[in-house]
């Protein structure tokens, strides 16, 4: 899996990253057609982060299954039965994490113990896939293709950060420049905003890969979560299941400890957040 380094961030990613928002920044205005909405639009990061990668089976903790609270919340089946995933196997290491169901175009947020503090509409990858086609980032944004921008599935340590224009996001994968944000402007034509508030996720595909989400829930839930602390960005695929590429089972049906990845995870996570 991906985690996002400490600071300091190396010079040439955040060289590489500045030079495609401003890409997109530019991108936006030339097509809005108006000095203002470009002035007004948050920066799109547009970089996909590579191809998830599976995992075996954490190694699992003794005692009774537990599993995630989620109050009212009615998440996909397939949601619910990861989020008591992640709380039965520790696999958050004691973080705030966040679950982003592709699917059912959905974020929900959790504290470190398992409990949902909020859930909303997100806007995704206009392409479908779990995938990231291979250096897609040394290209002009102009020559990346509809199929090619996908929100591609894993499990990432993200941190809070700011853009060059100075606005707060969630670095999901801060080398590769996959990020959380509020919702975006972007071109008139997209109707991000209103994409949002639809009724149906059918119409939730937009962005270049990035994560867009209404910007009351990223100011009430996102950015208190991760003011103080890193935490897990678990994105859901859709193209593969979530044991292929997490390792994850099913609560009440544990399988016997295979491999013990917590202990690895827990120095990534250490070594990526200064622990």
């Amino acid at each position: 899996m991906v985690s996002r380094p400490a600071h300091p961030r190396p010079h040439g990613a955040l060289a590489h990253c500045m030079r495609f928002a401003l890409l997109a920044l530019a991108f936006n205005a030339a097509t809005a057609g108006a000095s203002d909405s470009a002035s007004k639009a948050a920066t799109e990061v547009i970089r996909p982060a590579p191809a998830a990668q599976a995992l075996p089976p954490a190694s699992l903790p003794a005692g009774p299954p537990r599993r995630a609270e989620l109050g009212q919340e009615r998440p996909s089946p397939e949601t619910a039965r990861f989020a008591d995933w992640v709380v039965d196997s520790r696999d958050n290491q004691d973080m705030p994490f966040m679950i982003i169901d592709k699917v059912g175009a959905r974020v929900l947020m959790f504290d470190a113990s398992g409990r949902l503090q909020g859930s909303a509409a997100a806007l995704l990858g206009l392409a479908r896939g779990d995938d990231s086609t291979p250096g897609i980032g040394e290209r002009e944004i102009s020559n990346i293709l509809p199929a090619e921008r996908t929100t591609p599935a894993g499990r990432f340590v993200a941190s809070l950060d700011r853009d060059t224009r100075g606005q707060e996001l969630l670095w999901v994968d801060y080398n590769t420049a996959l990020a959380l944000h509020r919702v975006v402007k972007g071109k008139p034509s997209e109707q991000r905003a209103q994409r949002l508030d639809s009724a149906t996720p059918a119409d939730n595909r937009v962005s270049y890969g990035c994560i867009n989400v209404p910007a009351a829930f990223y100011d009430s839930f996102v950015s208190p979560a991760f003011k103080t602390t890193s935490g897990v960005v678990y994105i859901l695929p859709e193209t593969r299941t979530a044991q292929q590429v997490f390792g994850s089972y099913e609560v009440g049906h544990r399988p016997a400890p295979t491999a013990n990845v917590m202990d690895i995870r827990q120095a990534e996570s250490a070594a990526s957040i200064g622990r």
